[in-house]
C-alpha cells in the first residue's frame, strides 16, 4: 500500500463497527481507466459534521480495518456547513497514487476517530474491452472485423509487455522514491534533533556564562571587601607592634633580676621535662627579687609597686604551672594506658608498633613537633612562650583565658566516649576511635 508522508488517523474498528450511512459517494464508476486522475464525489447527510484529520482512502474489497487502506487523501473542510453546496464535496486522487492491477476497490470516509462514515460501491482500474460495447455489423465486416481484432489482440499483447515493464520500471522507482522519502524524513528529524541539541547547548552555556559572571563578580566584592580587612588588620598590628615597642622600651628600664625572671617565664612553657628545674630556678628568682625589692623600696618608690604586682603574678602563674603539671601527669599516666591498650590491639591485630609509620613524638624532641599553625606554639610539645606582659592584672586575666580557649583547641574529643587527647597523640586517638568499631 502507499502513503503520503503523513499517515492519517487510524484503528482497529471492525466493519461491524461503522456507520456506513453518514457520508454518501456519488457517480462512482463501474471501472476507472490507468494513468488518469480519480475524482471523488461525495455528500455529507443533515447530521454529520466534518472534522479537520477526516480522510478518504481507497480500500481494496474485503478489508477488515481501516489500516488496510492502499492510498488517503485529506478532506477539505467547507466554510459553511449550512449551505447545499458546502453538502457536496469531492477530492482527487492522483494517477501516480492509484492501484496498478484490476482487483476491486472502493471509497471510504474515516473520521479522525478512526471510524469509517461512508463506502462506496466496488470499482476496478482497468482499460475498456470490447465486452462493454455492443456492435452491429454484416459477416464481411465481422470478419474484417475480426482479423483486425487479432492484430490488435496481437498489438495489445506488445503494449501489455510493454506495460507490464513500464510498470515493473514505475513500482522500482516508486519504491527508490519512498526510500528517499524515507531517508529525507530521518534526515530531516535527525536535522531537527541536532538543532535542538544546539539550542539547549547554547542555552546551557549563556545560563554558565551569566553563572560565571555572577560569581565574578561576587569574588570581586569579597576579595575587595578582604582588601579593606586586610588593611585594616594591618593596621591594628601596626599599632601593636608601636605599643610592644613602647613595652620592651620600658622594661629594658628594669633591673638584671626582672629580665631573668622574663626568659625564665619565656622558657617555662618550652620544655615539660624541665618544668621541676624552671620552678626551683623561678623560686630562687623571686627570693633574689623579693631581697633586691626590700633593698631597692628604698631608693625608688615606683619600683615597690612595681616589684608587688610581679609577686602577684609571679604566684598566679605558679598556681597555672601547678594545674599545668597536675593536667600533665594526667594526660601522661592515659597516654601509657592508651599505649599498652594500642600495643594489646596492635598483637591482636599481628602488627607491630614499632613498624607504624606514625609514632607519637616524645618530650625529648623539644620544639621539633611544634605546630606552625599555633600562635604561641605547642604548650604540649616542648618549649614554648608564655603569653602575657607585666604590666597589669587585667592583662594577665586575658592572657589565662587565651590560653585555656588554645588548650582546648589543642584537643581531640572522642565523639562516642568523650575521651580528651592532645592534638599531638592524633595517631592515638584514631587508634581509641577504631577500637569502638571492633
Amino acid at each position: 500500500m502507499e502513503k503520503t508522508i503523513e499517515d492519517p488517523p487510524t484503528s482497529a474498528v471492525l466493519l461491524d463497527h461503522c456507520h456506513f450511512s453518514q457520508v454518501i459517494f456519488n457517480s462512482v464508476e463501474k471501472f476507472y481507466i490507468p494513468g488518469g486522475d480519480v475524482t471523488c464525489r461525495y455528500t455529507f447527510t443533515q447530521n454529520f459534521i466534518p472534522r479537520q484529520k477526516d480522510w478518504i482512502g481507497i480500500f481494496r474489497v474485503g478489508w477488515k480495518t481501516v489500516r488496510e487502506y492502499y492510498t488517503f487523501m485529506w478532506v477539505t473542510l467547507p466554510i459553511d456547513l449550512n449551505n447545499k453546496s458546502a453538502k457536496q464535496q469531492e477530492v482527487q486522487f492522483k494517477a501516480y497514487y492509484l492501484p496498478k492491477d484490476d482487483e476491486y476497490y472502493q471509497f471510504c470516509y474515516v473520521d479522525q476517530d478512526g471510524v469509517v462514515r461512508g463506502a462506496s460501491i466496488p470499482f476496478q482500474f482497468r482499460p475498456e474491452n470490447e465486452e462493454d460495447i455492443l456492435v452491429v455489423t454484416t459477416q464481411g465486416e465481422v470478419e474484417e472485423i475480426e482479423q483486425h481484432n487479432k492484430e490488435l489482440c496481437k498489438e495489445n499483447q506488445e503494449l501489455k509487455d510493454s506495460c507490464v515493464s513500464l510498470q515493473k520500471q514505475n513500482s522500482d522507482m516508486q519504491a527508490e522514491l519512498q526510500k528517499k522519502q524515507e531517508e529525507l524524513e530521518t534526515l530531516q528529524s535527525i536535522n531537527k534533533k541536532l538543532e535542538l541539541k544546539v539550542k539547549e547547548q547554547k542555552d546551557y552555556w549563556e545560563t554558565e556564562l551569566l553563572q560565571l559572571k555572577e560569581q565574578n563578580q561576587k569574588m570581586s566584592s569579597e576579595n575587595e571587601k578582604m582588601g579593606i580587612r586586610v588593611d585594616q588588620l594591618q593596621a591594628q598590628l601596626s599599632t601593636q607592634e608601636k605599643e610592644m615597642e613602647k613595652l620592651v622600651q620600658g622594661d629594658q628600664d628594669k633591673t638584671e633580676q626582672l629580665e631573668h625572671l622574663k626568659k625564665e617565664n619565656g622558657h617555662l612553657f618550652l620544655s615539660l621535662t624541665e618544668q621541676r628545674k624552671d620552678q626551683k630556678k623561678l623560686e630562687q628568682t623571686v627570693e633574689e627579687m623579693k631581697q633586691n625589692e626590700t633593698t631597692t623600696m628604698k631608693k625608688q618608690q615606683e619600683l615597690m609597686d612595681e616589684n608587688f604586682d610581679l609577686s602577684r603574678r609571679l604566684s598566679e602563674k605558679k598556681m597555672i604551672y601547678n594545674a599545668l603539671q597536675r593536667e600533665k601527669e594526667r594526660l601522661e599516666g592515659e597516654n601509657d594506658l592508651l599505649k599498652r591498650e594500642n600495643s594489646r590491639l596492635l598483637s591482636y591485630m599481628g602488627l607491630d608498633f614499632n613498624s607504624l609509620p606514625y609514632q607519637v613524638p616524645t618530650s625529648d624532641e623539644g620544639g621539633a613537633g611544634q605546630n606552625p599553625g599555633l600562635v604561641y606554639g605547642n604548650p604540649y610539645s616542648g618549649k614554648t612562650t608564655f603569653p602575657f606582659q607585666l604590666e597589669g592584672p587585667s592583662d594577665d586575666i586575658c592572657d589565662h583565658t587565651l590560653e585555656q580557649q588554645q588548650m582546648q583547641a589543642l584537643c581531640l574529643n572522642c565523639p562516642i566516649c568523650d575521651k580528651i587527647f592532645p592534638a599531638t597523640e592524633k595517631q592515638i586517638f584514631e587508634d581509641h576511635v577504631f577500637c569502638h568499631s571492633l
